[in-house]
């Protein structure tokens, strides 16, 4: 609220019937006043009118009558303004909140919604008709005072007591609020999900289709657009991500899914508000890898407890558990027959497992020491697997390419340098698949026999320096996007060669990017330090 000030001037007896009458205790009467709802604190500075008189510094009129000052809250208490006060012929309007949140825009919102404090989300800001004041500067910010006649022994005016409709806030929104500003801190931060231990709640499948994915599901999917900042950003992982990826069933892509180091993985809606739908903590260890079933509905996840566990998402309920005899880094569905899946790990063989019987029912022996990942080709006839071996001898053991009904080996001899691929990715329109290597480049291969390395197209600029740095190509094939240990995300045009753009989003290593299967404009990266953002 403005200050009141009086001035030495001959017609200010003239204008001291709108600016408020004095009575003899010296309180005003005001009738143009706003009214703070209860529990409300203001983020933006508002003046405030001292509630008594100043005694102090009192003008005289030329009939000899003395006019109180209100005084402005300033470091120096002598200091008296220049501009004479316009006091408003109409009241300010004040927005008071209505039963629902608003909810975030796609193009216009970039912070979760979890994270904006309870009073900033739900009350707007006051507007004030009378002039704009500088509220930056510190001698102006607000000094809020509670105006219950309790704490400060004064209380309002009647008549404006009588003239204001304070709005009722319910009880669990006082306290709420009054948590946020105690701790600093938003409530709603922690996501939605159980402790260590406990069985997950369901999860809220409800078969609503985003607004912003709507108009894309009926259309072929447009030439990708390069993300330019930042839409979301999401937090609430305490350890590294490991994984990411969206939910692969198109009306339901809304849905994002992050497996972390912290023994938990999340499910977000990471298009509309960009909050954690529910908190899966299932695993005793870090959950190295997690893979949405292609039906959309369930999530298979694995550890270093050794342990899988394919959880329906409405029930909550496990479908399948099984445990491995090593730690397991990479898991695959079978892109065809969707109760078979593929794991590696900390071992010297591959498993492929069947959901319906909970049973092991193929092997693949290699004499490695770690499977690094997993690619599917061929509709699933053939699978190719990257591992850590990087001796002079090891051409025969970088990547394997396996027959997966009879276990045996297609070819051996595909990658012959001397660096190690932690991750494959596979062209969505050509018959060529992705190696990401140590050596700090993409190299490219032919995916059918006998997969010959490309010597002419190379993508370089990224570091890769031992993280497990992920790689994927866009749904038309046209760019191809890449972590980098430096916390960087580079996307490349995947026919020349040529970087495109470079995105400079983590302090640490980006070891996970993803593009959005449906919107054209939508990326999302995580890091190495816990956090995940959301690009378009």
């Amino acid at each position: 609220m403005a200050s009141l000030v009086a001035y030495d001037d001959s017609d200010s007896e003239a204008e001291s019937e709108p600016m408020g009458n004095f009575d003899a205790a010296g309180q005003m009467k005001d009738t143009c006043d706003v009214v703070k709802p209860c529990g409300q604190d203001f983020a933006s500075g508002v003046l405030d009118v001292m509630e008594g008189a100043t005694k102090q510094g009192s003008c005289e009129s030329p009939a000899g009558e003395h006019l109180p000052l209100a005084r402005l809250w300033r470091r120096d208490p002598g200091s008296c303004p220049s501009q004479r006060l316009q006091w408003p012929r109409t009241e300010p309007e004040v927005t008071f909140p209505t039963s629902e949140p608003p909810h975030p825009s796609l193009w216009t919102s970039h912070a979760p919604a979890g994270h904006v404090p309870l009073a900033a989300a739900r009350f707007k800001q006051v507007k004030l008709s009378w002039g704009t004041f500088d509220l930056s500067e510190p001698s102006l910010r607000a000094h809020t005072k509670s105006e219950s006649p309790g704490e400060n022994g004064s209380s309002l005016p009647k008549k404006r007591r009588e003239d204001c409709v304070v709005p009722y806030i319910p009880k669990r929104l006082r306290q709420l609020q009054a948590l946020s500003t105690e701790t600093g801190k938003s409530p709603d931060v922690e996501a939605q999900g159980p402790s260590a231990g406990r069985t997950p709640g369901p999860l809220c499948m409800a078969p609503r289709v985003s607004e912003f994915i709507q108009p894309y599901l009926d259309t072929p999917y447009k030439e990708t657009q390069i993300a330019r900042k930042v839409l979301f950003y999401l937090r609430g992982h305490r350890g590294p991500v490991n994984s990411i990826q969206w939910c692969p069933v198109s009306s339901r892509s809304h849905m994002f899914l992050s497996a972390s180091m912290d023994k938990t993985f999340k499910v977000w809606n990471a298009v509309d508000s960009g909050s954690c739908l529910q908190t899966y903590s299932l695993h005793s260890e870090a959950v190295r890898a997690a893979r949405w079933s292609p039906c959309g509905q369930r999530i298979l996840s694995g550890g270093f407890d050794c342990a899988l566990h394919l959880t329906d998402l409405e029930t909550g309920t496990q479908i399948f558990s099984g445990q491995s005899n090593f730690r397991v880094t990479t898991l695959k569905f079978h892109p065809k027959d969707h109760s078979l899946f593929v794991c590696g790990g900390f071992g010297s063989e591959i498993k492929a497992w069947d959901v319906r019987s909970s049973k092991v029912v193929r092997s693949y022996k290699a004499t490695i020491q770690q499977t690094l990942d997993i690619l599917f080709l061929q509709e699933g006839s053939e699978f190719l697997s990257s591992t850590d071996a990087s001796s002079r001898d090891s051409a025969d053991r970088t990547i394997i390419a396996w027959d997966f009904r009879s276990s045996a080996r297609i070819s051996n001899q595909i990658f012959h340098e001397r660096y190690t691929c932690p991750s494959l990715a596979l062209h969505p329109r050509e018959p060529v698949f992705l190696a990401q290597t140590n050596g700090n480049y993409l190299a490219l291969f032919s995916a059918v026999w006998p997969y010959r390395m490309s010597r002419r197209r190379r993508y370089e600029g990224h570091k890769v320096e031992g993280y497990s740095v992920g790689c994927e190509c866009s749904p038309d094939g046209d760019l191809l996007v890449t972590g980098s240990a430096d916390g960087r995300a580079l996307l490349y045009c995947f026919r020349t060669a040529s970087r495109a753009r470079t995105l400079h989003g983590h302090t640490q290593a980006c070891v996970g990017t993803t593009f959005h299967p449906v919107l054209p404009s939508v990326l999302a990266t995580c890091s190495w330090e816990g956090d995940i953002k959301i690009w378009h």
